[in-house]
């Protein structure tokens, strides 16, 4: 399963939206955020062809598709936005 690609500014707005909706203990421990919300977090970055600098990327690796599609449509909104604005 492909992973969610989000830009650093939408994965702060969408942590902070499941931070009110979950303990803090869920985003502290991989297996629990893997059983509860259905994803584990990895942060990526690599050189993009033209720029000097190094771009960083949040890759979310899903392993439920259910889970995956849920999320992709209550955050469609965040992930369309390149500014992770709402």
């Amino acid at each position: 399963m492909r992973p969610v690609i989000l830009t650093v500014e939408q994965w702060k707005t969408i942590r902070t939206e499941l931070q009110t909706e979950h303990p803090k203990t869920v985003f502290m421990l991989r297996d629990k955020m893997k059983r509860v919300l259905g994803f584990t977090v990895r942060e990526h970055k690599h050189w993009d062809e033209g720029v000097v600098n190094m771009k960083f990327e949040i890759h979310l690796d899903f392993y439920s598709e259910n889970k995956r599609t849920m999320f992709l449509l209550k955050f469609s909104e965040v992930i369309g936005n390149k500014h992770g604005e709402l």
